[in-house]
């Protein structure tokens, strides 16, 4: 009877584990179709350039995640007919968040500027990363 009730235990601990996991996983799928799906919707010519955090360092995740959302509120939509697509993927990814380990030194002014579209695919590199 006993090892039953281990048994148990142990495989409710190890769905919950798993499921937690599978979370994270959905999570950042959704955010990685965002960014695809803002891609085309950002006006590219006559905008300001973005810090842009290319390959940050495993302690810097985080920052990086900072800086790309601090990035995002700065994008343009290309015009009046994607606002309401691009306000949406705007809130979206707004509300991401990424707990990674340790601190950083780097600031986001530390990275080098780039265009809208180069920040995006730079962001959607760092979602596929983590």
């Amino acid at each position: 009877m006993e090892r039953m009730i281990i048994f148990f235990v142990l495989s409710f601990c190890s769905s919950m584990v798993l499921a937690a996991a599978s979370r994270r996983a959905v999570k950042y799928k959704q955010i990685f179709k965002t960014i695809e799906e803002l891609e085309p919707t950002v006006k590219d010519k006559d905008v300001e350039l973005l810090h842009t955090p290319e390959n940050p360092m495993e302690g810097c995740l985080d920052t990086a995640v900072i800086c790309f959302k601090e990035g995002t509120l700065k994008l343009q939509p290309v015009n009046s007919q994607v606002n309401a697509t691009f306000a949406k993927a705007i809130r979206v990814i707004s509300k991401f968040t990424f707990r990674g380990p340790g601190k950083c030194e780097f600031s986001c002014e530390s990275y080098e500027k780039k265009t809208p579209k180069e920040f995006l695919k730079s962001f959607a590199n760092l979602i596929k990363e983590v």
